[in-house]
């Protein structure tokens, strides 16, 4: 975290080498964040701080403003014209292209004097209550410009300003502390060594190994861990570079941030913007692959058809959490996988290749879980876990730690719990045949009580009849 920080307020040039490494000293001897060592010292102020690692996408209002050229904006505004049939008003162009109004103005005197549109229709002299339509030129333009990429929607960010954005939001910079963490898994239960082990781990930024037996609860664990995250973050619908566009914005992992004062959607002379309406406001993403994983999901992939670019997944989970779930079961080898992995989790940076040949570099900023039940052994060598610093066991329950799981599924359920049956329970199904006590199993067998009932028209009921008729369904004699 420190390292990620301090590297951004050097760059930034907010404070020199000599001063990060003095704050660096008092944050190991105060045992506190290095951006209360920076305040501390009277090298930064707190709204300094505060602006640096919260920052809001600036609106532009002009042209020059939105890191785009005349052509490329243009060229965006009469595809979104050619689909409307030609015709379009200032506001329908401000809320398909995410600009301000007075950037669209611009553009529409820039393509009336080219002769690229005209206005067809004027019920008064403002702006906004005229509509426009493409001239025979406008239209051979579009579809000049379909013919390079079909891309139509919200005005890409330049990378640059991407970069930049992403930076300061990095995920390291979160407060995570004890309290924190028993909140957030206060709906599962776990031991207090393995909360113990598990706050340091996330708290600091860095990829994550849980390993144990199947049903445990390791990927529960990532994917509640990431879904508390607090904060939000600022997406961009997508970005440009070199001239292509990469869609970035995903609503299956994006989940937006709607306050009362926020004014996305209105992009008129009257809006009240509080950022660049091309970024949305996010909670910061969680993204979970499993068995269906290929390297090929960090590469950019390109649509022959379409001509742009859905980003690669960790782009996706950039600021947040990116969990590899049934590490080990996919289809390529373990080796080869993580191969991918090495330098963007040494280096904090990744790259990635356009169809065109181009390089370009943009920060590898999430945390990384892998979730296993195979034996780590069998999977990686010493070299890589070398390079995952947390490796955290999850293991099957105690006794006591499965009668609370059974006992709140119970609750959850509205099915009365008895200690008795429950006690049964284990003795029957867990002590005498040496089964363990894996942490999935009460709500498996609840759930297999309720679909009985269910079926015999009956109320569900935790007894030991119930149970037996569960398990002879549910357990396996291997």
């Amino acid at each position: 975290m420190a390292n990620s920080i301090g590297r951004l307020l050097i760059k930034e040039g907010f404070i020199s080498n000599a001063q990060l490494a003095q704050a660096r000293i008092d944050q190991t001897q105060n045992s506190r964040r290095l951006e209360d060592s920076l305040v501390s010292l009277g090298f930064l102020t707190s709204e300094q701080i505060n602006g640096i690692l919260h920052p809001v996408p600036p609106i532009p209002l002009r042209i020059i403003t939105t890191g785009l050229s005349e052509v490329f904006l243009s060229d965006l505004l009469l595809k979104i014209a050619y689909q409307e049939a030609g015709a379009f008003t200032l506001h329908q162009i401000t809320s398909k292209l995410c600009l301000h109004y007075s950037v669209i103005n611009e553009l529409i005197e820039l393509l009336k004097a080219d002769h690229l549109i005209t206005i067809r229709l004027a019920a008064g002299y403002g702006r906004e209550t005229q509509v426009f339509e493409l001239t025979q030129r406008g239209r051979e333009r579009a579809e000049m410009a379909m013919n390079i990429s079909l891309y139509v929607g919200a005005a890409p960010v330049p990378l640059k300003d991407y970069i930049s954005i992403l930076s300061q939001q990095y995920v390291q910079q979160i407060q995570i502390d004890k309290t924190w963490i028993r909140e957030s898994l206060s709906h599962m239960v776990m031991s207090e060594k393995l909360l113990d082990q598990l706050g340091p781990a996330f708290s600091s930024g860095r990829a994550i190994f849980l390993y144990g037996p199947p049903g445990t609860g390791k990927s529960s664990v990532a994917e509640a861990l990431g879904r508390a995250l607090p904060d939000h973050v600022y997406i961009p619908q997508a970005i440009e570079v070199s001239g292509q566009i990469i869609r970035i914005f995903d609503p299956a992992i994006h989940f937006e941030v709607t306050d009362k004062s926020d004014e996305r959607m209105q992009l008129d002379i009257n809006a009240n913007l509080k950022h660049d309406p091309r970024w949305i406001k996010c909670r910061r993403p969680v993204v979970m692959v499993g068995a269906e994983f290929t390297t090929e999901m960090l590469d950019l992939h390109w649509d022959r058809h379409s001509k742009f670019y859905e980003a690669p997944v960790q782009m996706k989970a950039a600021n947040g959490v990116f969990i590899l779930d049934d590490f080990g079961r996919q289809k390529m080898s373990p080796r080869e996988m993580l191969n991918r992995w090495i330098v963007p989790l040494e280096r904090g940076t990744d790259f990635l290749s356009l169809h065109t040949g181009m390089k370009f570099e943009i920060p590898f900023d999430q945390i990384n879980i892998f979730c296993t039940n195979l034996r780590p052994a069998d999977l990686v060598d010493e070299a890589f876990l070398r390079r995952i610093r947390h490796k955290i066991k999850i293991n099957y329950s105690t006794e006591s730690e499965y009668k609370e799981i059974l006992r709140r599924v119970c609750a959850m359920q509205g099915i009365p719990f008895n200690e008795n049956v429950a006690d049964y329970l284990i003795d029957t199904y867990y002590r005498k045949t040496g089964r363990a006590l894996t942490s999935s199993h009460p709500r498996d067998i609840i759930d297999q009580i309720i679909d009985s009932s269910r079926y015999f028209k009956q109320s569900p009921t935790f007894t030991m009849s119930t149970v037996d008729k569960a398990a002879t369904n549910y357990f396996i004699e291997m």
